[in-house]
């Protein structure tokens, strides 16, 4: 059974953070391959920064493609809105019989997890790796940690934020550092978050 490890964000913009991370879960897993899924944008949100659907898609299949083990996917463009994370793994499944899915969260998503769509369900069913992050305030031990499904892994902290290199980027500075260069070169070639 292929064993692929879903990565959930809007990515705007995916950043070098993103591809550290992957590439670090990939190399200290049991994983085939990982899977960024490009979420929709929220349709009862207006949010002037967040780019279209296949302009953070194109980003992503140009961040991952010299990476064979990792794929850009936008299963959730043609699901009803909004997505839920359940649902999205419930299609994923039907699609892909023969696969394994595994879901990639930051441990700040821990505090939250209960109030997800069938949280329960989600957890019995689906191996959780969870990478760590860096808190403001204080840090609470999850009851979810415990979980047989749920995995801590060590991976480096990266302190890098898309809202960070969108307001860098609309102030004139330097972000080629922080992207792909393909994402930068995609970026500076046109007006997006200016």
């Amino acid at each position: 059974m292929k064993k692929i490890g879903l990565f959930f964000g809007s990515f705007n913009p995916i950043h070098i953070g993103h591809l550290i991370l992957a590439n670090y879960i990939l190399e200290n897993s049991d994983m085939d391959e990982l899977w960024f899924v490009v979420s929709p944008q929220n349709p009862f949100k207006e949010k002037k920064s967040l780019l279209k659907d296949h302009n953070r898609l194109d980003m992503v299949q140009l961040a991952v493609k010299n990476y064979p083990r990792m794929r850009a996917s936008n299963v959730e463009f043609s699901l009803p809105q909004p997505s839920y994370t359940i649902d999205t793994l419930t299609y994923l499944h039907e699609k892909y019989p023969d696969y394994s899915f595994s879901l990639i969260m930051g441990e700040d998503n821990l505090e939250s997890l209960h109030k997800w769509k069938n949280a329960e369900t989600l957890i019995k069913n689906h191996h959780i790796i969870v990478y760590p992050r860096v808190f403001e305030g204080e840090k609470k031990d999850s009851e979810y940690l415990q979980h047989e499904n749920i995995s801590l892994i060590k991976a480096p902290v990266i302190e890098l934020s898309a809202t960070e290199i969108r307001n860098m980027i609309k102030s004139g500075k330097n972000v080629r550092p922080m992207l792909p260069p393909e994402v930068f070169d995609y970026l500076d070639g046109s007006s997006f978050y200016k």
